[in-house]
């Protein structure tokens, strides 16, 4: 047999040969060193055989950055975790243990909780493993001889996933800890030479609240202890950047379990908040989109026709209504514009129509998945549905993409596009399908995006274009969506005369850009450190008295702010000057004015956020702030 090496050149290895004998073949060094192969794109454990004619690439200890060879990493770490708990409390069952970005966690029901001061005894048993050295061995066996070796070791988490496997099921052993797992992993642990444990979660069972609550126990290996320390120098800024730190130190929002994932926007907060929405009223009119307002709730027939009851049902918030009818709370606008479209004649000339609206939205969220402002349930998204002809749809794409561009250019901010395809619970034929993926295909490529595949994410009723961000941990979140769908209008009826005075079905771009507002605050939280730009600052010029004596000249100065609608405070607290300098600091105000005896209207004392001082008049001040707005 042959494989094809990232050169093009050809490798001949016997019939069935592994991945490691691909790597021995090219050299012993490689051989050692071999960490992973991936073939035709995807991961696959050195061990297993290679097809004839397959491309492979050896991934080595050198690949430090790979993610995928940080994950292997990572997963054969979180077995030496599970073997270290094992050793350390006797009895413990155990659950699952994935790799994820930055790290890995494995969950484990304890028979006695534990705290945050058990972590450092586990880290040492790792250690010591480490120390002592472990290989994996792989072997396959059949689903039966898995679950009784699960159940003789009481291990009932392991025998519900070998009840619901199919087929073969294939184990890792090393040490003395046998685990039920596809893989892949490294050969021996000697790559990991960098290990912390980071923190205790609680996690329920399958995510589901109706089961076990497990401790979920975080971590994160490397391939060196320098990349360690870079990440946790990342950690702690990521700490300090925390919006579910700063929001509240801030006085911008707050959660609470009174309402769980529905946030307490504080008075500075909605500063922000309104900010954002006059932008994204100003540049929708710019677009020629028509503000429009929907109800909340919505009969469950109305959901039927949409296709949420069956697809969306789970995540939705159902009400009474009356004895025998229900309501559900909307958890999107779609079928609320696609009925306010439906509710008088329209012609070709109409098109493309084009409705936005920022309204309450309402999801069902576990409660494990919530997480600050990231993943809320009461969501308020900057929602638009286009609904055009066939012809228009590329134009009203590009014109989607060009607003996203716009936006985030807007903020410094860069987005990654993401192309996501047909799910398995799909409305419509393939052949529908087929046309609207290859339009947001087109529409990319014509307009040079770079984009990732999502084979099999898209809505149920379309491909979407999806934009996302990191936020200050490197987690990827989704924040726009462009969604082209044929479903729908369909199936609400939706027609427009044509030019060829023949009835026709519109098409419909769904499309939000911030996406949620929630999410988008957070994500600017921690984008800027709460060090928001002049035009967004909740408080933009902070003026200090620098006695009691001064303060009707001081507030002179802030009323003529005020009056060019410059967001101006007075801070008249009986505390020192320098104190009150050190609050607005900490608060992130772009500017301090000083006020005492030496300052007047022909000369302020101004001090800019980071440290520069000046002398402005209060007009030439005036006419700078209002220039940055």
């Amino acid at each position: 047999m042959r494989v094809i090496l990232p050169d093009s050149s050809e490798l001949e290895l016997p019939d069935g040969a592994s991945g490691l004998d691909a790597a021995a073949a090219i050299g012993p060094k490689l051989a050692r060193e071999a960490v992973l192969v991936r073939v035709n794109g995807v991961v696959q454990d050195l061990r297993l055989p290679l097809e004839d004619g397959e491309p492979i690439q050896i991934l080595t200890t050198r690949d430090r950055d790979d993610p995928d060879a940080l994950a292997v990493l990572r997963h054969s770490t979180a077995h030496l975790l599970a073997e270290a708990v094992r050793r350390l409390y006797p009895g413990v069952k155990i659950a699952i243990g994935p790799p994820i970005a930055n790290g890995f966690y494995y969950d484990f029901e304890f028979s006695e909780p534990i705290g945050e001061d058990a972590l450092q005894r586990i880290e040492a048993e790792i250690g010591r493993e480490l120390e002592e050295g472990r290989s994996w061995k792989r072997e396959e066996v059949s689903g039966e001889a898995a679950r009784e070796r699960f159940e003789a070791e009481g291990e009932p988490y392991k025998v519900e996933l070998v009840e619901t496997a199919e087929g073969d099921i294939s184990l890792y052993t090393q040490g003395e800890f046998t685990d039920l797992c596809r893989g892949p992993h490294l050969q021996d642990s000697g790559p990991i030479k960098a290990v912390k444990l980071t923190g205790l979660a609680g996690a329920y069972w399958r995510g589901d609240e109706r089961n076990t609550q497990l401790t979920r126990i975080y971590g994160t290996a490397f391939y060196s202890e320098a990349d360690l320390k870079e990440h946790l120098e990342r950690l702690d800024e990521a700490r300090r950047r925390d919006h579910r730190r700063l929001g509240p130190q801030l006085d911008l929002v707050h959660l609470s379990d009174h309402a769980p994932g529905m946030p307490f926007w504080h008075p500075k907060g909605m500063v922000i908040w309104n900010t954002l929405e006059d932008l994204r009223r100003s540049e929708n009119a710019k677009r020629g989109y028509l503000e429009v307002k929907t109800p909340l709730l919505y009969d469950v027939q109305t959901w039927q026709t949409s296709g949420h009851w069956e697809k969306f049902r789970d995540d939705m918030f159902v009400v009474p209504y009356g004895e025998e009818r229900a309501l559900g709370l909307k958890p999107m606008n779609c079928p609320g514009h696609m009925l306010m479209f439906g509710s008088a004649l329209r012609s070709y000339r109409d098109l493309p129509l084009r409705y936005a609206e920022s309204s309450t939205l309402h999801r069902n969220e576990r409660a494990g998945t919530l997480h600050g402002l990231l993943r809320v349930q009461h969501v308020t998204q900057d929602d638009a549905h286009i609904f055009c002809t066939r012809e228009q749809i590329e134009e009203e794409i590009f014109g989607c993409l060009d607003f996203a561009k716009s936006v985030y250019d807007l903020f410094e901010m860069e987005a990654r596009f993401e192309l996501s395809t047909r799910p398995e619970n799909k409305l419509g034929t393939d052949e529908e399908w087929d046309f609207t993926e290859e339009a947001l295909k087109a529409a990319l490529e014509r307009r040079g995006v770079a984009y990732e595949l999502n084979e099999g994410d898209g809505a149920f009723y379309g491909p979407k274009i999806d934009l996302h961000m990191n936020d200050v941990l490197g987690r990827s979140w989704q924040m726009g969506t462009i969604q082209l769908d044929a479903q729908m209008p369909a199936r609400f009826g939706l027609s427009y005369m044509g030019a060829d005075n023949e009835e026709h079905t519109p098409y419909v771009v769904h499309r939000a850009l911030l996406g949620s507002l929630e999410r988008f605050i957070g994500i600017l939280i921690e984008h800027y450190a709460c060090a928001f730009p002049l035009w967004l600052a909740p408080i933009q010029v902070r003026i200090v008295p620098v006695g009691e004596g001064h303060r009707k000249a001081a507030a002179a100065v802030a009323e003529r702010l005020a009056a060019a609608d410059i967001r101006v405070d007075l801070d008249e607290r009986d505390e020192t000057v320098g104190r009150k300098i050190r609050d607005a600091e900490v608060e992130k105000v772009p500017y301090v004015v000083v006020f005492g005896d030496r300052e007047s209207e022909d000369s302020l004392s101004v001090r800019e956020r980071g440290g520069a001082q000046s002398s402005p008049s209060l007009h030439e001040f005036l006419r700078e702030l209002v220039a940055k707005v």
